[in-house]
């Protein structure tokens, strides 16, 4: 979940205290938010970011205290496009323009605005799509300089790689738009980007809307399909949300109610899945798992909500607690880590 507390991309105090407690809580995982390949890649100028060297040394103190509680560090590496230079949520959200404080110029594949009124996104060249590669591929050196053992490719939610799938916001003439395999180009090029700068024992997710609800749009066979492709490019799972894409989207919002897209991805593409969306229960979650309609479960508001569910989960189904010694008192019937 994007916290909004950056100066200038950095992490601080902030981030290492939040994301800390979610592996003091027991999260086998803990995903730093989207995080910017490039300044105007922000969703807002809150946003964390990767795009220089100097930001790698208070990313290396947080991976470094989640190792030390027996989780793994991951991040997810991300351009915001056309849904970039937004005021903070709690300030409204709105889009800022190019010429006000604290706003730029966004970029998209179509000089299409995300909302009637917003301003016109500049549409991005070849070079500038060539260039956007390899902010994606220095990211990731950086990451894994700063000790993340996991990377996450953010192609969802309406962010540059997922308007470049979409035929809604994707109308370009060359070989980056018009045809499903033009759409998908970009995507394939930053996976392959991405993966080669990654040691093979480490494992990279991508993050997809596996639909976008709206006539016309992406759909779970397009996920399906482009689950094909990327699988021997070196991604090991695909994150399948929804949605975000366009403000025509229909969503029957539910508990659980993505998890079918991960279970389709998961059985028609031969490839590991992980399910987000309302999973709010240990049983749920639990379900989700065993009854092979995803490999793992990533939660994201629960844990704002409660950052010691993974503990309180393994009371409620009954397995061993494991607790740092610090807390060990707690918990009744707790191992220690």
């Amino acid at each position: 979940m994007c916290e909004y507390s950056s100066d200038d991309g950095f992490a601080n105090d902030w981030h290492l205290v939040h994301l800390g407690s979610r592996a003091v809580g027991g999260a086998g995982l803990v995903i730093v938010e989207a995080t910017a390949v490039e300044a105007r890649g922000r969703i807002s100028y809150g946003d964390l970011g990767i795009w220089k060297d100097e930001h790698i040394e208070f990313l290396r103190r947080i991976t470094t205290f989640i190792k030390g509680q027996g989780s793994v560090p991951g991040i997810q590496i991300a351009h915001a496009g056309r849904k970039a230079s937004c005021e903070l949520p709690w300030d409204g959200g709105a889009t800022i323009a190019p010429d006000a404080p604290n706003g730029w110029q966004v970029v998209a594949p179509s000089p299409i605005p995300f909302r009637p009124g917003d301003p016109i996104p500049h549409e991005l060249t070849k070079d500038e799509i060539a260039q956007t590669v390899g902010l994606f591929a220095d990211a990731t050196k950086r990451a894994l300089a700063a000790g993340f053992e996991v990377i996450e490719i953010h192609g969802a939610h309406g962010y540059l790689l997922n308007e470049f799938l979409s035929p809604l916001s994707n109308q370009r003439t060359d070989e980056y738009g018009g045809s499903f395999d033009n759409r998908v180009r970009l995507t394939l090029e930053i996976v392959k980007a991405v993966r080669a700068e990654m040691p093979d024992s480490l494992p990279l997710f991508l993050r997809i809307s596996g639909t976008e609800w709206a006539e016309g749009g992406w759909t779970v066979e397009d996920s399906v399909a482009l689950a094909r492709l990327v699988k021997p490019l070196g991604v090991d799972l695909i994150d399948v949300s929804s949605g975000g894409n366009v403000l025509s989207a229909r969503i029957k919002v539910g508990p659980g109610y993505q998890v079918p897209l991960a279970q389709q991805i998961r059985h028609e593409a031969s490839i590991l899945t992980g399910a987000v969306g309302m999973i709010t229960e240990a049983a749920q979650a639990d379900d989700i798992v065993r009854q092979g309609q995803a490999d793992l479960v990533l939660m994201a508001r629960e844990l704002l909500r409660d950052p010691y569910f993974p503990m309180h989960a393994a009371q409620k189904l009954g397995q061993p607690v494991l607790a740092p010694n610090q807390y060990l008192r707690a918990f009744a019937d707790s191992k220690p880590r």
